[in-house]
């Protein structure tokens, strides 16, 4: 089994600043859009979210590349294309492995900018978008994905299965040491030097349990094979995953 380490969503660099943490709860906001959309901001609820994160340069009539995509029946769709997908591809990623999405956020009443964990996805099916018969990309067209709307590559595929986001900002999600800068993680004890894809340079593992993770990238995938203390970390990261914010803080 693999768990993805997966990097979504406005940072400095992609859209221009954190997503924000609004009553307790994550709003991760969708880079913008290089084609391939049939979603602005503003049919997200995120127009006035995205206005602010990006200090005026994008609005919410502004379109955007909606993926990872949570849909209401508690499944997730999402895409991946180029050296990112070949990457995942490499390390054998497939059915029953689990994507944790990770991004910027800062708290809208204010804070530090700070990585977290916002959502998951339990990959039941890959579809490739190259390959896949008329009947599967419609069906994925009529979510209006952005993968399925156009292909970003040749090796373009969309992953689905059961995924939801995070209802709160708990603790447990945030990845960031407290007082660091947001590339210095708080890892957990099972996570060893050699255990995540990009990481292997020593001066990455820090002592105390941190670990300095890598400034950009999309997708660090952690083999657990077949260890029980991965899996119940990751078994208590979606546990506080699905926790309403306004039970989390009562």
């Amino acid at each position: 089994m693999r768990i993805i380490f997966s990097r979504k969503g406005f940072d400095s660099a992609s859209g221009g600043g954190p997503s924000p943490i609004v009553e307790g709860r994550p709003l991760t906001l969708p880079i913008p859009s290089g084609g391939h959309s049939r979603t602005r901001y503003d049919d997200l609820g995120l127009g006035e979210h995205v206005a602010h994160a990006s200090k005026g340069k994008l609005s919410g009539e502004d379109f955007c590349h909606h993926d990872p995509m949570f849909l209401p029946d508690g499944t997730c769709l999402f895409g991946q294309t180029g050296a990112a997908q070949t990457h995942l591809a490499n390390r054998g990623v497939r059915e029953g492995d689990v994507f944790l999405f990770f991004g910027l956020f800062r708290d809208s009443r204010g804070g530090d900018p700070h990585h977290r964990f916002f959502g998951f996805l339990e990959i039941e099916h890959i579809t490739d978008l190259a390959s896949c018969n008329d009947m599967e990309r419609e069906r994925l067209l009529a979510h209006d994905h952005p993968h399925a709307i156009g292909m970003h590559g040749r090796n373009d595929v969309i992953y689905a299965g059961r995924g939801h986001q995070a209802r709160n900002a708990s603790d447990e999600l945030r990845l960031t040491a407290p007082g660091a800068s947001p590339s210095l993680w708080r890892r957990p004890d099972w996570l060893k030097r050699g255990g995540l894809s990009y990481h292997d340079r020593l001066d990455r593992w820090r002592h105390g349990g941190l670990l300095q993770s890598v400034a950009r990238g999309q997708e660090f995938v952690a083999d657990i094979g077949r260890r029980q203390a991965p899996r119940r970390w990751l078994t208590n990261i979606l546990t506080h995953m699905t926790v309403e914010s306004s039970d989390f803080y009562n």
